[in-house]
């Protein structure tokens, strides 16, 4: 293989490993329910914190829906993360592999 496309290769992988780390280092913000539930995660996927507006819950009826309304959150939230990280690695994927074709 050609000596300079194995250097752009390791650069591409080391770029790569590079983005991924900043993205797992990264904190992200998820909501529902008008921000009566709001969650943070990091860009690993692990919760950090979930804040509960004290108005969400007047009853013990409210807590189905305080439950779903936790669920919406947390998926908002993981849809955010993949989504950033679709976009940052797709800067490496998309389009194959630079100088190769």
């Amino acid at each position: 293989m050609n000596p300079n496309m194995i250097k752009k290769l390791q650069k591409m992988q080391r770029d790569m490993v590079k983005a991924q780390q900043e993205l797992e280092a990264s904190t992200f913000y998820g909501s529902a329910g008008g921000k009566m539930v709001t969650v943070e995660f990091t860009g690993d996927k692990k919760m950090k914190n979930i804040t509960i507006d004290p108005d969400a819950v007047e009853s013990p009826e409210d807590i189905e829906m305080l439950q779903d309304t936790i669920i919406a959150a947390v998926n908002d939230c993981i849809k955010q993360i993949e989504t950033e990280t679709e976009s940052v690695m797709s800067q490496f994927t998309g389009g194959g592999l630079p100088g190769l074709f």
